[in-house]
């Protein structure tokens, strides 16, 4: 083993510069070689002579072992000669990062590196080695499975698990948490201390405020004594700019809070720019809970009230998110024992969206189009830091010594994504969606977040992962589709069609092998077969020619085989009481060297400012004369295209889609046939494009992204309409 000093590296390395030659387009063209020789440059002046040498595998893995940089246990195992064979089998295929982002987020992010950051102690395939043996926990066949799906690219683990997995001094495996606050301070206390453990040892925490009493609410007998939700979100805020994860993930929360709470106009007022000190939040993120009742009072121009979430408890008897506002709307007006106020449900829409140029927050949860399409016992509250997670949750009884008096259900998000351009590729598209399932269940059920007990209990019964799929775009422009054509929809309805069934027949299979289903199945809407309905009425497949031919040679079920796996899941049930959800996985995407998630892209050169390093510059991936027709700009499409995209693939989705909405501050003429001369982007604009969203069936509504123009910008951004 090569433990000698690596020197530092030099000072003006040669593959920053190639790689910003891609900003200098030659003969009207964008050289595209240069991304490659910045990535050969990148591995032979850093990563090589920065990595720890070893002369064997067992070398290396006594040297990780012995000083603490992975886990016995999951070594233990299995036989040498067994791991051995497995990086062997990772290494043949010869992995190759294409683009130079690709290798340098690997190399600065995912790579494990020696105690003073200063070396690499692992390339690309022994992540995936390391990450495959973990999640198999001892079954060869699954490691074996899991290393092929994860070096050919079709799986990616979501950041946290792919990072930590083997890990001796890690954080947590899981992505990010759910929790809800009830009404009275014991609950609140325990907040902010879940709120510090959870942001400490995973992602970002996502906490539902809806529950707390108004502002001037009473307490204990007092008139107008609470101070509402804001100086909660304060508290909040502070905790986890405090807490991260080992240093390595910065502290991250989001609060969700119900459109008809008496403080919602305060609570969205925290994040405009000229928001008082006192009760501005920087760091937070903010999201709105929102019923079908404020879409229909909107449409009227009608008044809505907002109710004392003290009162409806008090007289209904359960916390103010388990009402059913667009229900009971009318009864809780007429109730004179429920204290109200009201305001224009427009004005409040405007609020929302001036809010939305500004910060591009709030976002937005259709609460009943998440709960109709539920098909399990309980109700949804709210969603994650990313607005994808939608699961069933139940309160928590704190006592006045901060234990519980009865533990409730919360959320812990276990994710992954396939990536679509190689898992259509895969010889078996089942075994790998089913292998992907295997190995986000082995996350749920190593997953024990004790600091909190209601995560912790959530988990145990409920086991839920969340799969999802990157590089739609990217699938798209290489099979010269245009985004959000009707062969586009086509072929991501049949898309998560495929995960939504492969997923079931999975968790199907691990319900059987194992005798146990997540808890309350036989109470759900698959234990009746109700939920298969809309698979048995009909028959999917493909309706254009040209998505046909995409999935020729893929299985795609009929009624027949629908009916099948509608009877097995009756009879053995469900290991996983939650499956599907589409995560943004920005950061994970350069790794794979594939569009994000299912949105376009926004450049075909994209710049990014890296904090050490300058500018770097990444071209969409398998960018050519070819594709770059159908490498269109997000920010000058039609929105409503990829709400058609993301509802397309919404109804197999249990869970919900992290969709973000791209917008310019002029808005390209002609893309919305409601703009009249005045093209800039108006609040009206994003009302229309929110509530087409709603009515094509969208449960969440992420970022809205706006494009500021900057007429004194130069390079790839000027040049998108260059040819390659």
């Amino acid at each position: 083993m090569n433990i000698t000093k690596i020197p530092k590296e030099q000072n003006n390395p040669s593959y920053f510069k190639l790689n910003n030659q891609l900003n200098i387009p030659v003969n009207g063209k964008i050289p595209m070689h240069k991304d490659k020789e910045a990535a050969r440059a990148y591995f032979l002046e850093h990563v090589n002579p920065n990595t720890v040498f070893f002369h064997t595998l067992r070398e290396k893995l006594d040297y990780l072992l012995e000083n603490d940089y992975i886990e016995e246990e999951f070594i233990s195992k299995y036989s040498f000669e067994f791991i051995k064979k497995l990086f062997q089998k990772t290494y043949d295929h010869k992995f190759r990062f294409r683009s130079f982002m690709g290798a340098h987020k690997f190399y600065t992010q995912y790579a494990l590196k020696t105690n003073d950051n200063q070396r690499y102690l692992e390339r690309y395939e022994d992540r995936i080695a390391f990450n495959a043996l973990y999640f198999a926990d001892g079954n060869e066949e699954l490691a074996m499975d899991l290393a092929e799906e994860m070096i050919t690219q079709r799986y990616q683990p979501a950041t946290p698990s792919f990072l930590n997995a083997g890990r001796k001094r890690r954080g947590e495996l899981v992505s990010c948490f759910l929790l809800q606050l009830t009404d009275d301070m014991n609950s609140i206390g325990r907040g902010i201390n879940s709120a510090l453990q959870l942001s400490r040892i995973g992602g970002g925490v996502g906490i539902s405020l809806s529950n707390l009493r108004a502002a001037g609410d009473p307490i204990k007998g007092y008139e107008g004594a609470a101070s509402g939700v804001v100086p909660v979100m304060k508290l909040l805020e502070d905790s986890f700019s405090y807490s991260n994860q080992l240093g390595q993930r910065q502290g991250a929360g989001a609060v969700y809070l119900s459109v008809f709470h008496p403080d919602v106009v305060a609570f969205l007022a925290t994040k405009k720019e000229n928001a008082d000190e006192k009760v501005r939040v920087k760091t937070l993120s903010l999201g709105l809970v929102v019923p079908d009742k404020f879409y229909e009072l909107a449409k009227n121009d009608d008044y809505m009230y907002l109710f004392s979430p003290y009162d409806v408890e008090r007289i209904y008897g359960e916390p103010f998110s388990y009402i059913d506002i667009t229900e009971k709307y009318d009864e809780l007006v007429n109730n004179p024992d429920i204290k109200k106020s009201k305001i224009k449900a427009r004005d409040l829409e405007i609020e929302i969206s001036k809010l939305q140029q500004e910060s591009g927050y709030p976002y937005v949860i259709n609460i009943d189009a998440a709960n109709r399409s539920n098909p399990i016992k309980g109700k949804i509250l709210m969603s994650n830091l990313c607005s994808e997670i939608l699961q069933v949750q139940k309160p928590s009884i704190i006592n006045d010594d901060q234990s519980y008096e009865e533990i409730g259900t919360d959320i812990s998000c276990n994710l992954g994504s396939s990536n679509i351009v190689n898992l259509m590729a895969s010889p078996d598209f089942g075994r790998s969606v089913r292998t992907m399932t295997r190995a986000l269940t082995f996350i749920t059920d190593s997953s024990s977040v004790a600091v909190v007990p209601s995560v912790k209990k959530g988990n145990d019964q409920a086991h839920t992962i969340g799969l999802g799929a990157m590089g739609l775009h990217t699938y798209l422009a290489m099979n010269q589709i245009h985004y959000g054509s009707p062969e586009s929809v086509d072929f991501i309805n049949i898309y998560f069609l495929l995960l939504n069934y492969w997923t079931l027949v999975e968790s199907n299979n691990i319900a059987k092998e194992r005798n146990e289903t997540f808890v309350d199945f036989a109470e759900s809407k698959y234990a009746t077969g109700e939920y298969f309905d809309k698979y048995i009425e009909k028959e999917w497949q493909p309706e254009s020619q040209r998505v046909r031919e995409l999935f020729e040679g893929i299985f795609i079920p009929t009624t027949e085989d629908w009916e099948k796996l509608r009877d097995n899941v009756k009879e053995f049930g469900l290991y996983n009481q939650n499956r599907l959800a589409v995560a943004p996985n920005g950061s994970i995407s350069y790794v794979n060297e594939t569009s994000a998630s299912l949105h376009p892209i926004t450049q075909r050169i994209e710049e990014r400012q890296e904090k050490k390093t300058g500018k770097t510059y990444y071209p969409a991936p398998f960018l050519s004369d070819e594709t770059m027709p159908y490498y269109k700009s997000a920010y000058d499409m039609d929105m409503r295209k990829v709400i058609d995209v993301y509802a397309a693939a919404q109804q197999h989705i249990d869970q919900g889609m992290s969709l973000t909405l791209f917008m310019r501050s002029t808005i390209p003429a002609g893309l919305y046939e409601w703009k009249g001369e005045n093209e800039k982007q108006t609040t009206r604009d994003l009302s229309i494009l929110r509530n087409y969203a709603y009515h094509k069936g969208c449960k969440s509504i992420y970022y809205i992204r706006t494009f500021t123009d900057d007429t004194d910008e130069i390079g790839s951004n000027a040049c998108e309409s260059c040819s390659i």
